[in-house]
């Protein structure tokens, strides 16, 4: 009953932050938008006109969430960078791009599409959905398959150490 475990993590702690952030981040994107938006827009949600408002107060708290992930795993990137030597170019590039989509979608999209759908008469029928959200819509589910193809593959690198 002596022996002693040499059990040690062969991973840095840079590198196993990237990951579960980027595992956090990833998960949660794909549960707000195959989940949560899908179910709101089933429930007759969209249709009501405190949709816009509920919608904003949800994104404004997702994205300053992908603000933060998006800043560990840029650090982490370039933490790597510097401590190790077989380090990519690629990996920071991605993260950069993950970092710029993050920014894109707190201060553009999500206030946009916000101003878009608010309505400001009350006494107002509903009008329909201006043209100009579906190009939002359009662009912003763009952004989000950039998203995560660039996550997934900076996760498959870290996973498989090859940073």
């Amino acid at each position: 009953m002596t022996a002693i475990s040499n059990f040690e993590f062969k991973r840095p702690i840079w590198q196993t932050g990237i990951i579960l952030t980027l595992g956090f981040w990833l998960s949660a994107s794909l549960v707000l938008d195959w989940v949560i938006m899908p179910s709101l827009y089933l429930s007759g949600m969209m249709s009501q006109a405190g949709f816009t408002t509920a919608g904003y107060t949800i994104f404004w708290n997702f994205n300053r969430m992908e603000l933060l992930s998006a800043a560990v795993v840029l650090t982490g990137a370039l933490a790597l960078s510097k401590t190790r030597y077989h380090w990519s170019i690629g990996s920071i590039v991605l993260s950069v791009l993950l970092l710029t989509i993050a920014v894109l979608d707190t201060y553009f999209l999500t206030p946009q599409m916000c101003a878009i759908g608010v309505q400001l008469n009350l006494f107002e029928a509903a009008a329909a959905i201006p043209s100009t959200m579906n190009i939002l819509h359009g662009s912003y589910w763009v952004l989000e398959i950039v998203k995560l193809v660039a996550g997934g593959t900076l996760l498959s690198w870290c996973w498989r150490e090859q940073f």
